[in-house]
């Protein structure tokens, strides 16, 4: 592709003699933030459904498979031609039903298939438990949607909601009775197992727990501007404005957000 040569000649211009100092010094371990960054803008950009962003941090996050890419190539580790190339045949053989003989029911069949053509692959290491694969480097929200997710398919699962919201109630009294010992240690891992069974009922309610989150963020930040922006109506410090008042003014938010 004309587009895919120009960017792949920018590259080599920037990492070349001559080019810039930056990207010649870079690894993948030290812009590996960068694409973890690209990554949540690109989440945003989707949220926000405007396409002229959306286009942008595509472009930002495809960068970061480009730079990545050519710096294997100049450590002679491999090339986005075998990158691309090794892509292509893992969706061939992960879709069976597409390109092959097999047929599925459903999205959930699709997925089981692909679970299960994954452990089969031979350039798979093997691995001790099927929670081996889980990148440790996922923020802990995800993580354990991941690791609930890939547990609930060989079994290991609630029945139904229910279960997990009487769950929650007893984390609840755990928590209260870890305050009451005043012991650090117990009081987090408790306060953990609770947000565990939170993102446990959001998954079986299928609700993502990330984006409810960022959602309740947004929505917290929104109204606690009302706030803000009264402080400054008054000109007042928002410290020296009465705890009565900012209920007020949140309460009155909840209504407009």
């Amino acid at each position: 592709m004309e587009a895919m040569d120009r960017l792949m000649d920018i590259m080599d211009t920037l990492r070349g003699p001559g080019g810039c100092p930056w990207d010649r010094e870079q690894d993948h371990k030290s812009i590996m933030k960068c694409l973890i960054e690209e990554a949540y803008e690109l989440a945003d950009a989707i949220e926000q459904e405007d396409a002229g962003e959306l286009k942008e941090e595509l472009g930002d996050v495809f960068l970061q498979v480009v730079f990545h890419a050519a710096i294997a190539r100049d450590n002679k580790m491999f090339t986005l031609d075998e990158v691309v190339n090794e892509l292509c045949d893992k969706l061939i053989y992960r879709h069976p039903h597409v390109f092959g003989d097999a047929s599925v029911r459903d999205s959930d069949e699709v997925i089981k298939n692909w679970e299960r053509l994954k452990r089969k692959e031979n350039t798979k290491k093997q691995r001790e438990s099927i929670l081996s694969g889980i990148p440790n480097t996922l923020p802990a929200l995800l993580n354990a949607l991941k690791i609930q997710s890939v547990v609930s398919r060989v079994g290991f699962d609630w029945g139904n909601p229910e279960g997990v919201v009487d769950k929650i109630k007893e984390e609840i009294e755990e928590v209260e009775d870890a305050m009451a010992s005043k012991k650090e240690d117990r009081m987090e891992d408790e306060i953990g197992d609770l947000i565990f069974s939170v993102v446990n009922l959001a998954r079986l309610l299928k609700i993502d727990p990330e984006a409810a989150l960022r959602r309740t963020n947004k929505k917290f930040s929104r109204r606690f501007y009302e706030i803000e922006k009264a402080a400054r109506e008054k000109n007042i410090r928002l410290v020296e404005m009465p705890m009565e008042e900012k209920d007020r003014i949140w309460e009155a938010a909840k209504e407009k957000f």
